[in-house]
């Protein structure tokens, strides 16, 4: 499942448009640089990634809030700004110079793996400059209003628990106005250069956009903490805070917002493309294929990735002609996920507690199973709960990470809007992927193991959702899978990520239409019609983004299958996943040679 975390790491490891700039006011925990290193070598290396790193949390500080870096959380920034984009982009070309002017060769091993991640974002960063993302900073995925929106609870990245925080999340909404009238300008321009979104998903969008608009500003999403202002605030404090955010939303706020839904529905969508694909956009092509290299960070071609795609949806009907008959299921393995979907025993939820109860029964059972499968496990606690009603309706499961700090635990959220709609099946497999061993397991332990900022707060697609996959792989290890619509539940996320390959490159670089997307998705998967076209107008607009999943995890079985075949007897599963994670996240080429060097010295 898409988390949160890679949404905003996709914007930032590609280091396209979301926000910069701007000293912190707040006070918030100091972000450590690096320890002081023993070499000038590795005291320069360390060096530029901490400048490196604050550069980045600065341009981008709701990705640095993403990630548990909180000394931002008062700053939206305007990384769409051209101007903003174009000194940002010189930074990185004045950094990238300075590295290659860094002996790699008399680096420690850490500050190797250093200089190669940090040449690798950079590099990856600059290819991505000639394109025009900033020119289309909307869809229905993503944008800056419905982010801010969805912290409105408190209970997301942004917490909102003290009159400081409330003061920081006010900045954020009076930024907010600025942030949309850049994004109108820049969406006018792209209009003018051919560079505009596809229709079908903004015809998706629009309505999101129409309920940020409020009659007055006590109707208004953004008003929201001030209903759930504190006891422990002082009657003045509560006065002050709703007093501020009455006026922001009214007088600023609200008015931005009917612009951007007025602009979005009177002239943007009639500008919009009827095309589907990234390779109808003026140098769609390179585009795209600059956006898969990031995204899986390896040299694989759409066409070779699609190839991919192709073989591994086939593999895995073949399971599921294996399981189908298990379930009572007897036509063909092609059809069997559209039979589950239709079982109403797979379906025996009533309530949303029943939901969670039986995640936290999971939760509780695979702590008992770790410790079989790993020695390096994180701190920091996991915490299961259910998505807020308030943003339910516009979320998917996703993980949260811990802040640095410790006052917020990893976080899985459950989102459920309708009980009765929950399938049973995915549940084993989705907690193994956005739980532990999953995205906890990676991101909250890459807090802990003592990196420099930019590999402590940052990463790649494809390491992060590889991880996350291929931990979901482990829950045959953990004895998880034995009631056959458990383990069909996890091959069919499985089919999920294969069939993401066959279309993204499909849409993107094979000129597939939109509708041949969908009914691929309807026959693959067993998806009702509105099911697949909400996933495919997904790719629609995040090309390359869902690559990351199904390559990172092949990647990585296939390390292990290498370890376990060059050092037989002396393989050792938690010594593989310790080699993975021990070092946090690493571009796929970079974790191979991690792999090979340890299985060399095994020997």
């Amino acid at each position: 499942m898409k988390t949160r975390l890679s949404l905003l790491t996709l914007a930032a490891a590609a280091l396209l448009a979301c926000a910069p700039a701007g000293a912190a006011q707040q006070a918030a925990p100091a972000v450590k640089p690096a320890p002081a290193a023993a070499t000038p070598e590795s005291r320069q290396i360390n060096a530029l990634a901490d400048e490196y790193y604050e550069s980045l949390a600065r341009f981008e500080p709701v990705w640095a809030t993403e990630n548990g870096d909180s000394r931002f959380n008062d700053q939206l920034g305007l990384s769409i700004s051209p101007k903003v984009r174009q000194q940002q982009f010189a930074r990185y070309r004045s950094y990238l110079k300075r590295l290659s002017s860094i002996p790699r060769d008399k680096l420690g091993q850490r500050d190797q793996t250093s200089y190669d991640i940090l040449k690798f974002e950079l590099d990856t960063a600059l290819r991505l400059a000639a394109f025009p993302e900033h020119l289309i900073p909307i869809d229905q995925m993503v944008s800056m209003p419905v982010i801010l929106a969805n912290y409105a609870s408190g209970q997301g990245a942004q917490p909102l628990s003290t009159p400081r925080e409330y003061r920081a999340y006010l900045n954020r909404l009076a930024q907010l106005v600025t942030h949309i009238d850049q994004s109108i300008v820049n969406m006018r321009e792209g209009i003018k250069r051919g560079v505009v979104q596809p229709r079908e998903p903004m015809q998706s969008a629009l309505p999101q956009f129409r309920q940020l608009v409020a009659a007055k500003a006590e109707d208004s999403i953004f008003y929201t903490p001030i209903t759930n202002l504190p006891a422990s605030f002082t009657a003045a404090e509560k006065r002050s805070l709703t007093t501020a955010y009455r006026k922001t939303i009214a007088n600023k706020l609200n008015p931005a917002l009917r612009r951007l839904s007025t602009f979005l529905e009177k002239d943007y969508l009639p500008k919009t493309r009827t095309s589907a694909g990234w390779n109808a956009l003026p140098n769609g092509a390179a585009w795209y294929a600059a956006r898969v290299a990031g995204m899986t960070t390896t040299n694989l071609t759409p066409e070779q990735i699609h190839e991919i795609g192709v073989k591994e949806v086939a593999r895995i009907q073949g399971e599921y002609g294996v399981v189908g008959p298990k379930m009572g299921y007897t036509g063909p393995a092609a059809g069997l996920p559209r039979w589950v979907s239709e079982q109403p025993k797979y379906k025996p939820f009533t309530s949303d507690q029943q939901v969670i109860d039986v995640y936290r029964e999971l939760d509780a059972k695979v702590r008992t199973k770790l410790p079989a499968l790993f020695t390096l496990m994180p701190k920091s606690p996991l915490d299961l709960r259910l998505e807020p009603e308030l943003s339910r309706a516009t979320a998917s499961d996703h993980y949260t990470p811990p802040a640095v700090d410790g006052s917020r635990p990893g976080v899985f959220w459950s989102v459920v809007n309708d009980p009765k709609q929950y399938g049973s099946t995915g549940m084993v497999t989705l907690y193994l992927h956005e739980g532990q061993p999953g995205h906890h397991f990676h991101i909250a332990l890459v807090q802990e193991l003592g990196l420099p900022n930019f590999r402590k707060f940052g990463g790649n697609n494809a390491f992060t959702e590889g991880w996350a996959l291929y931990a979901e792989t482990l829950g045959k290890e953990m004895g998880l899978f034995e009631k056959p619509e458990d383990y069909f539940g996890h091959l069919n996320d499985e089919m999920l990520r294969a069939a993401r390959l066959v279309v993204d490159t499909g849409l993107h670089a094979k000129g597939w239409s939109r509708a041949k997307a969908i009914q691929y998705f309807q026959d693959t998967l067993g998806y009702s019609e509105p099911e697949a076209r909400a996933q495919i107008e997904r790719y629609m607009v995040w090309p390359g983004q869902a690559l990351g999943y199904k390559i990172g995890s092949l990647k990585i079985m296939e390390l292990r299958k290498r370890a376990e075949s060059a050092l037989g007897e002396k393989f050792s599963l938690p010594k593989f996943h310790e080699i993975v994670l021990g070092e946090g996240t690493l571009p796929l080429a970079v974790l191979e040679a991690k792999v090979d060097r340890w299985i060399a010295a095994s020997r």
